[in-house]
């Protein structure tokens, strides 16, 4: 939820971030009356039993002959307590209700409208050209024998898909040059846990209108992670953090799975949008000062990733109506996809300021403060199995080939080409000195 004070002193900027966002304006003032009511039925409880407190020790000191009386007056007050204790307690479920429609403030020039009004920051890298019909990357996938989606609808349903033989060992590859990079500036490798309480799923933001893209156990009342932004952010659920040798950094390693709802016919074809994918992400709890430099930090590492990998991006500032409801800013960066024509989206990077922590309760002690405050929270993908995507087809050449970018070549043996299922030399257009031909599993 946002923050009380910043509700009842600043209306408007909260009424204009949530206009931005595209969302119903009058939710601010049903936010700031709900607020206003449960402080009210509070104050009255709080009052009623302060009195039954008093009361409770005149009766304990008055006569014999006196209690009696006292204490049909003492009954009475006690259901005058309950009632104004039921009444404080359903005024608190409007109140949070109403504050759960109020999404995380936006930041300033953050684009206003939704999906298509993003701003493009920067352009980098040049868009590929070939001499000849470039393959998409399931395609180029099947040829190097290293994405099995048949299998995986077979044994799991639409949107599964097997990694094989070679296509296992390049996302192992990506995953591990993701977490050499996290390591080397000064990310915690975690393996998170996959399934998570509803108190945690509910406190980052991720069971709002956007619920149904999330799996939920309904026997163990656990949810499936799709990102694990997700149990990092809960790692320091009511915790006071110690952030005075600076931020906490993590790098989360899990499967994900999302449901993909309301996406049918959207990117069917190969490993786009799919229902499982492994992640290595990024998470940061700092200060709400640092919160802003922290997120452009995250976006230099995506950057080096993508610049290394030689993949052409674009950097765009996602527009409001598009963040989700914990971001006030997210960055995305888009690699172009040469069957598409297009650039599509392979990392994003929130910063959801102090929005999560307070739903979670994570705060931290300011140097030289008696309080303690809310921390700031960040995400960013640093590698995902999409990235397959853009690497096969980037990098692939005209015999279904595709060369193996040098900043990977260490974690595939030294490996600098891959090449189709049953390649020879005899058949080769080009020179296959240092290549190592991907062998099919079954």
């Amino acid at each position: 939820m946002i923050d009380l004070a910043l509700l009842r002193d600043e209306p408007d900027l909260v009424r204009r971030s949530q206009l931005a966002r595209g969302n119903a304006v009058d939710t601010v003032d049903a936010a700031i009356e709900s607020d206003r009511s449960r402080r009210s039925a509070l104050s009255a409880f709080e009052e009623l039993r302060a009195e039954q407190n008093a009361f409770s020790k005149t009766v304990a000191k008055a006569p014999k002959d006196d209690k009696a009386a006292l204490v049909a007056q003492a009954k009475d007050l006690a259901e005058r307590v309950k009632q104004a204790q039921r009444a404080s307690g359903e005024a608190a479920e409007a109140a949070a209700s109403a504050l759960s429609r109020i999404e995380n403030i936006v930041i300033d020039g953050v684009p206003a409208g939704g999906e298509e009004n993003f701003i493009e920051l920067r352009h980098v890298g040049e868009v590929p050209k070939f001499d000849f019909e470039p393959r998409d990357h399931l395609e180029l996938g099947e040829l190097l024998g290293a994405i099995d989606m048949e299998r995986g609808a077979k044994v799991s349903g639409a949107r599964f898909y097997f990694l094989k033989g070679i296509g296992a060992r390049l996302e192992i590859a990506l995953m591990n040059l993701a977490l050499d990079k996290a390591l080397a500036n000064g990310f915690t490798p975690m393996i998170v846990p996959t399934l998570v309480r509803p108190e945690i799923m509910q406190g980052t933001g991720f069971l709002g209108e956007h619920a149904d893209e999330v799996y939920h156990l309904d026997k163990d009342d656990l949810y499936l992670v799709g990102t694990s932004e997700v149990p990092l952010a809960g790692y320091h659920k009511d915790e006071i953090v110690d952030l005075g040798d600076g931020a906490l950094r993590y790098a989360g390693w899990s499967t994900c799975y999302r449901s993909e709802a309301g996406s049918y016919g959207k990117d069917t074809r190969g490993i786009i949008r799919v229902h499982q994918f492994n992640k290595l992400e990024m998470f940061v709890y700092t200060t709400p000062e640092d919160a802003e430099a922290e997120h452009d930090r995250l976006v230099a590492l995506q950057e080096e990733m993508l610049t290394a990998l030689g993949l052409a991006y674009r950097v765009i500032d996602v527009a409001a109506g598009d963040l989700g409801s914990s971001a006030a800013r997210k960055f995305d960066i888009e690699a172009w996809v040469p069957t598409q024509e297009a650039f599509r989206e392979l990392t994003s990077t929130s910063n959801c300021t102090t929005y999560q922590a307070r739903r979670l309760d994570i705060r931290y002690r300011p140097e030289d403060a008696q309080k303690t405050t809310n921390v700031a929270t960040l995400n960013g993908t640093l590698a995902t199995t999409r990235w397959i995507v853009a690497l096969l087809e980037t990098h692939q050449q005209a015999d279904g080939s595709v060369t193996v970018p040098e900043v990977l070549r260490p974690y595939l043996g030294g490996m600098d080409m891959l090449r189709p299922v049953g390649w020879t030399e005899a058949v080769a257009d080009a020179d296959s000195a240092g290549a190592v031909e991907a062998q099919a599993t079954e």
